[in-house]
């Protein structure tokens, strides 16, 4: 449980965590945010790690002179950019064996089909629009990979969301960050982020059930 808690106080405290790990870890920071952004977009355990929030707030950082904003976007877009790609490659391997029984209940070969239709139609964009809603960008690539959606459009649109979604929160960090407002309350605005971020889902959520 207090893992849980420390968690959470870090993502609720990210100026403060990150400044702490910057302090401590110095070089290797860059290591740690590319572990955090990798998980966060390549593993489908880890949909509440922070994203949006945690590049804004390295921009900031950034913006302080405490890290390098060049070094900070190959890192960051690398890690986003590996991480969906092994969540793909995950959801490729993992789905035909899930769904091979004839008569599961939840995981029929006709939603694989569906996956796969849906993917080869809106793939690319469904890509790049997930980068930037909180939990759907972890699960995106790993049902690409069931939906078996070719790897070679995947990938092409994999690079171009990646870049897209660091460069946004990155250079906002990066330009808004030397704000005093923003200085004075960069907890506050990497919560308001994460609050924003949820919006589209929210919304889609909401008007999928006004539908039904």
């Amino acid at each position: 449980m207090s893992i849980i808690t420390d968690f959470i106080n870090f993502v609720l405290h990210l100026d403060q965590s990150l400044g702490a790990i910057i302090q401590q870890f110095g070089p290797w920071t860059y290591v740690i945010l590319f572990a955090i952004v990798f998980c966060e977009t390549g593993l489908v355990v880890a949909p509440f790690f922070p994203g949006d929030s945690l590049i804004f707030v390295s921009g900031a950082f950034a913006a302080s002179g405490l890290l390098n904003i060049e070094l900070l976007f190959i890192t960051l877009s690398l890690a986003a950019i590996i991480g969906d790609t092994v969540n793909y490659w995950i959801g490729h391997f993992v789905g035909p064996k899930v769904f091979a029984q004839e008569k599961s209940r939840f995981f029929k070969k006709e939603y694989l089909k569906r996956a796969h239709d849906f993917y080869e139609k809106h793939g690319g964009k469904a890509i790049i629009i997930a980068r930037f809603v909180p939990i759907i960008r972890t699960f995106a690539p790993f049902v690409a990979g069931i939906g078996e959606m070719s790897y070679r459009r995947f990938i092409a649109y994999n690079i171009i969301g990646g870049v897209g979604w660091v460069a946004a929160f990155l250079l906002g960090g990066y330009y808004f960050g030397n704000l005093q407002v923003v200085k004075d309350n960069l907890s506050l605005t990497a919560i308001v982020i994460i609050i924003i971020s949820f919006i589209p889902a929210i919304v889609e959520f909401l008007s999928h059930r006004k539908k039904k």
